[in-house]
């Protein structure tokens, strides 16, 4: 039996008397690859990505193991939530226009105590001022700096679109500027280098693209390195208190770690690790968030359907945003219908060894999205589920 055969006999047993559709978490996957994290971190604190989780119960669980601390956020109204459940420690990683929560944060001392917002822009400080009272609680800042790698005089960009601050002196011009503001606290610089952290470097099939992705990822880690160093210093000569520096992603974390600039690192996805994670050649993980899919036909010779599936993830669109048949091995989208929004059907040999009712295992493309699909997650140990918990969605919770 392989590994993976394994692991669907031990999934099958341990839902046996559950439906399907329905997730689940692999603790014993889940925790070995927060372990992963933490050695690849090299002892810097590692700043957990709620959007790759989207589990209070899970958050829980990663922050209460030792080299992780605090939580990156994707909302303002998810932050407010996370910190009224006693989370202390929230960076935002994204700009708000959320009028009405920014009046709630800065009427509550824990929640300005507890929550970080992101800027990179003085219009962003100008729509805080404008929700709140004028003498309201101060707001704990961050800065974010531009990644992306410029080639070319600027010709070619290879990285996202965020923040519009590239260089030490924009930073540092933007730092004087919430320092000077009544009613703002600079804490913080976040840079995420998406286009190494998150772009696989081994794409099966494709050793020429997968060449030149190294070659490129190579070259930005050199220029983001000493770029970021350079801002670090720039910034903190105008706020020398500065708490923290973020930077990383799962894809990058031992190459942002060597950064002596950086003094936290920012992962999620690496505890699920979907199926986006399978082309790398800095980490490998093990798969801990499944979803299942019950077979409901049999239409002929080497084809079952199963009922939905049709769950792609967010980005340029692509087969790879597609999730995987993963168990049992062998089967694959049918090229006319791929994975569909009520039913999908899937070939393969593996198809005639399938009863009407059995679950098919797939993984999801990226990691949190999978909870948007779910109310709750069914956590495995071993052969058992041991627990039930509830996602954001089966909370009432649907940030965006």
């Amino acid at each position: 039996m392989t590994p993976r055969a394994a692991d669907r006999a031990r999934y099958d047993r341990a839902t046996a008397h559950l439906d399907a559709p329905l997730a689940l978490v692999d603790l014993a996957a889940f925790d070995a690859n927060a372990d992963d994290l933490v050695r690849r971190a090299q002892g810097k604190p590692i700043r957990v990505a709620s959007k790759s989780v989207r589990c209070r119960a899970l958050l829980e669980r990663v922050l209460a193991r030792d080299g992780f601390a605090g939580i990156m956020s994707f909302t303002l109204a998810e932050s407010i939530w996370l910190a009224r459940a006693g989370f202390e420690d929230v960076l935002l990683a994204y700009p708000s226009a959320d009028r009405d929560r920014f009046a709630e944060l800065t009427t509550d001392p824990k929640l300005t105590g507890a929550v970080t917002v992101m800027v990179d822009d003085p219009a962003q400080l100008d729509l805080i001022d404008r929700a709140r009272d004028r003498d309201d609680l101060p707001v704990r800042v961050c800065l974010e700096l531009d990644t992306s790698l410029s080639l070319l005089g600027g010709r070619v960009r290879v990285g996202a679109r965020r923040s519009p601050l590239r260089e030490p002196a924009q930073l540092a011009e933007l730092a004087r500027a919430v320092v000077r503001r009544p009613g703002f606290r600079l804490v913080g610089l976040m840079a995420y280098e998406g286009h190494v952290a998150g772009v696989g470097d081994d794409i099966a099939g494709r050793p020429v693209r997968s060449r030149a992705i190294r070659l490129m990822q190579s070259a930005a880690r050199r220029e983001l390195a000493g770029r970021r160093a350079e801002v670090v210093r720039a910034v903190r000569a105008v706020a020398p208190d500065l708490e923290f520096v973020n930077g990383g992603g799962t894809g990058s974390v031992q190459h942002t770690a060597a950064e002596d600039a950086v003094t936290e690192i920012a992962a999620g996805s690496g505890l699920y690790v979907p199926r986006l994670f399978d082309n790398y050649t800095s980490f490998s993980g093990r798969p801990a968030a499944l979803f299942a899919q019950p077979v409901v036909r049999r239409p002929g010779v080497g084809v079952v359907t199963v009922l939905g599936g049709g769950y792609p993830a967010s980005g340029a669109p692509g087969a790879d945003r597609l999730p995987v048949p993963y168990l049992p091995e062998g089967l694959r989208y049918d090229g006319q219908e791929g994975a569909g929004e009520v039913q999908t059907p899937l070939l393969g040999t593996a198809a005639d060894d399938l009863l009407i009712g059995d679950k098919v295992w797939f993984r999801h493309a990226k990691a949190g999205e999978l909870c948007e699909r779910f109310d709750e997650l069914h956590l495995v140990e071993g052969d058992r589920v041991t627990a039930t918990v509830p996602t954001y969605r089966g909370e009432g919770r649907t940030f965006l």
